[in-house]
């Protein structure tokens, strides 16, 4: 290939970057769709929320009201209270109307919750493929895109019928980090305002991630005077679409001063926030010592007023019994640090952050002496890398943010390191040394030597658990259930979002927290005697007793309650006051009918 058609390939390559993006989308979708066909198929929402995401679409589109997201199947009938917004419901509705025009009401919801949620991955590559633009080169995005669709961690969160909302807040960071980066200060400020505003409407999980970009765009300013035109730009969009996402999305219950999402607690300290910031921008000292000052001074300010005013929410978020925190909360597998993970889960989740974080470093330092905006973009990057590496030792569920937040620096690191290899003198360094800089960069070379390890195998009892887990919330094995009369059912909290959509029943108990007492009434009936379990049963009004051999849910109960209600059925000692009800023959689920 000529110097000539390279140069004309590189220019079109940077001319329509976008349009090629979205074309990459287009290829990486259909991919997924073709790959996960039966799982569209069959309607395998295979996690809790994506269950109640689609019960929630279900009623807005039935006619319960916009600000009304309670979940009437659950706990019937006063409901079960869920803390979500309607931003997410919005793409999902939109397909299943448009696909109604075409087929049946089942297939619109199929193709519509394979297909929502990769709408996201479509910005998603955008925002990366901008930021790497403006601080590795003009036509270093393809890598972007490539490292992306190679960490596992965070594409799944965009993959078809994972329609809950972690994919558009992975959008919305995607464009924080471009907006931080942005040459052009009041773009980039309106960036960063906006997205975190509408990720902040969708829910809190972000809410750190978006209080490190507002602190590193008051560092910007601190550091460089000439920021204030980004700093103020940001506070209003942040103050402006925090308030705007509040008037349109906040349902019901987010009215009160709840601590889980966008309520009127922290509508506060985002306007707050922006209007402190936008006054600090507006007076703009020359003296980067008393924008240092004023800077400390106006976030302390905002932490000192929330926990004199919102004292309640110092706390855990979900503001949950202490009971439920110790039996439920504390035990969410997510929730925990990564370090308190299997080597085998941990590794290959933390392998790109890794790299992804001594790429920004590299790339900061072999900056310095260029371009100052390329040197600053750079810098705010790497402080938003560190933090989410940072984050992966409080929780593991940073991970897809934090993978996503990695690509950046491992573009840098692969656009020096692969060049270097493929023109090597030396043939075997440049096909392995190439394969095996590849595989470094990217951080997939951790995936692959996971599989070889012999360490943290899971044992045959595992085997089993994760068997009958998935087993049990099949869609063929559900629908069973619907020869029988709508009812109430009993069943564990981790079924419940799973029964309500596949069949005509309602449960009691989801695994949400603002909805403890409800989760409670499970586990005190599953863990203590049969004559309390009868008595919780009846005074939820539930008709039908569910359970799952071997269920996840169900070793837990059998491990700290031995002799207990579940424990004796387990050991097959039934209650006079159950009476078994046929299934299919092969069907991994015991049905009983309760007598009064």
């Amino acid at each position: 290939m000529s110097r000539t058609t390279v140069e004309t390939l590189r220019e079109e390559i940077d001319r329509r970057w976008i349009a090629l993006t979205l074309i990459a989308w287009v290829v990486v979708s259909a991919y997924f769709l073709w790959d996960r066909w039966g799982q569209v198929t069959w309607l395998s929402l295979g996690d809790t929320d994506d269950n109640m995401r689609l019960m929630q679409v279900r009623a807005w589109l039935a006619g319960q009201g916009w600000y009304d997201l309670r979940q009437y199947r659950l706990n019937p009938p006063v409901g079960f209270d869920i803390h979500w917004s309607r931003i997410v419901d919005l793409p999902i509705a939109g397909l299943i109307l448009f696909f109604r025009l075409f087929t049946s009401n089942a297939w619109a919801e199929k193709l519509a919750c394979g297909i929502a949620p990769l709408i996201p991955l479509s910005v998603t590559m955008l925002g990366l493929g901008a930021t790497v633009r403006r601080l590795v080169a003009p036509t270093a995005w393809p890598l972007a895109i490539i490292f992306l669709v190679g960490s596992a961690t965070t594409l799944l969160m965009y993959m078809p019928e994972r329609i809950d909302h972690h994919g558009w807040q992975l959008a919305c960071l995607s464009l924080t980090v471009a907006g931080l980066c942005d040459p052009r200060g009041g773009r980039g400020g309106a960036i960063v305002g906006l997205a975190s505003a509408v990720s902040l409407s969708i829910g809190l999980e972000m809410l750190p991630y978006a209080a490190m970009a507002g602190a590193i765009i008051a560092l910007r300013w601190v550091w460089d005077a000439g920021e204030a035109r980004r700093l103020s730009v940001y506070a209003l969009t942040l103050a402006g679409g925090s308030a705007l996402g509040f008037v349109l999305f906040a349902s019901n219950a987010n009215q009160a001063l709840r601590c889980d999402a966008l309520t009127p607690v922290w509508l506060s300290v985002m306007v707050a926030a922006g209007a402190f910031l936008f006054v600090l921008a507006r007076i703009n000292p020359a003296s980067r010592g008393v924008r240092l000052a004023l800077a400390v001074a106006a976030g302390a300010a905002i932490v000192i007023g929330f926990a004199a005013v919102f004292p309640q929410c110092l706390g855990r978020p979900e503001m949950v019994s202490p009971e439920l925190e110790k039996n439920w909360l504390n035990n969410v597998r997510e929730a925990k640090p990564i370090y308190r993970h299997p080597f085998r889960t941990a590794f290959p989740i933390a392998a790109l952050p890794f790299v992804g974080l001594f790429g920004a470093i590299f790339a900061t330092w072999r900056a310095r002496g260029a371009d100052p905006a390329r040197v600053v973009g750079w810098v705010a990057v790497t402080l938003f890398t560190a933090f989410a590496v940072a984050m992966l030792f409080w929780q593991v569920r940073a991970g897809p943010a934090a993978q996503l937040l990695a690509v950046p620096g491992a573009t840098a690191l692969a656009w020096v390191l692969l060049p270097w290899l493929l023109n090597h003198t030396s043939m075997p360094v440049r096909v392995l040394g190439t394969v095996a800089g590849f595989l470094l960069v990217s951080g997939m070379f951790a995936g692959l030597a996971i599989r070889y390890l012999p360490i943290d195998r899971p044992n045959a009892y595992a085997t089993r658990v994760n068997r009958a887990s998935g087993g049990c919330v099949r869609t063929t094995v559900l629908q069973a259930l619907n020869r029988y009369p709508a009812t109430t059912i009993f069943t564990f909290t981790d079924l419940g979002p799973r029964l309500i959509t596949i069949t005509h029943h309602s449960a009691v108990s989801g695994p949400y927290h603002r909805n403890g007492d409800a989760i409670l009434d499970v586990q005190h009936a599953f863990g203590g005697s049969a004559d309390n379990a009868h008595a919780i049963m009846k005074r939820h009004g539930a008709t039908m007793l569910l359970v799952c051999p071997d269920m996840a849910e169900s070793t837990i109960y059998r491990a700290r309650n031995p002799g207990g209600f579940y424990d004796q059925m387990a050991h097959g000692r039934t209650p006079a006051w159950l009476a078994p009800l046929p299934l299919p023959r092969k069907s991994p689920l015991r049905l009983f009918r309760i007598v009064e």
